[in-house]
């Protein structure tokens, strides 16, 4: 099987933690660290989430099966990943968030599709996050409960801000496992 890896960079925008600074950014990120209860700038994370959706549109019109797309990413790609999995109108592969959060209120659930949420999730996150705290990360399970979507959530003990390579070869198992089950159900 083929397999395409896209690695978008994020555009250069004002960040108002970093006192506006203007750096490689998603969407606006308020305060540090990020916790359960932080504020969301959604009309930013909804901008960055077209640009996100743009990107899978040209995938599927070159003949890419829904089904067969993956989003992932980490800490602002994570809380992009999911709101980008969610608002989108049909059902992906899958989708993976390493030490992201929630980046949008629960009034947003109404937004998403009955496709979308058949998409499933993948949530890793260290305990030991300093940067977005893992309350943040545990409070995405009640939103998604929620929302009606499938979520493995896995907890990384001593893993502070980063990816460990326990959690890439997990990913790449639970990726072969969806890949596999979605080839001999076609």
């Amino acid at each position: 099987m083929n397999t395409k890896w896209l690695f978008p960079s994020a555009p250069p925008n004002p960040v108002s933690c970093n006192y506006g600074m203007v750096m490689p950014s998603w969407f606006d990120i308020r305060e540090l660290p990020l916790t359960a209860g932080s504020p969301n700038d959604e009309s930013s994370v909804l901008e960055a989430v077209k640009n996100v959706h743009t990107i899978i549109d040209k995938e599927i019109a070159g003949g890419i099966k829904p089904k067969n797309v993956y989003i992932c990413g980490f800490s602002q790609g994570g809380a992009l990943t999911l709101a980008s999995v969610l608002l989108y109108p049909r059902t992906l592969g899958g989708g993976a968030v390493f030490s992201g959060w929630v980046p949008f209120n629960s009034s947003i659930i109404n937004q998403f599709t009955k496709d979308a949420i058949k998409t499933p999730i993948l949530w890793s996150h260290g305990i030991d996050d300093k940067t977005v705290l893992f309350e943040a990360g545990q409070a995405a399970l009640p939103f998604l409960q929620q929302a009606a979507v499938t979520c493995e959530f896995k907890a990384y003990p001593d893993l502070g801000h980063s990816i460990s390579n326990e959690e890439l070869q997990y990913l790449e198992s639970w990726i072969k496992q969806r890949m596999q089950s979605s080839s001999s159900s076609s």
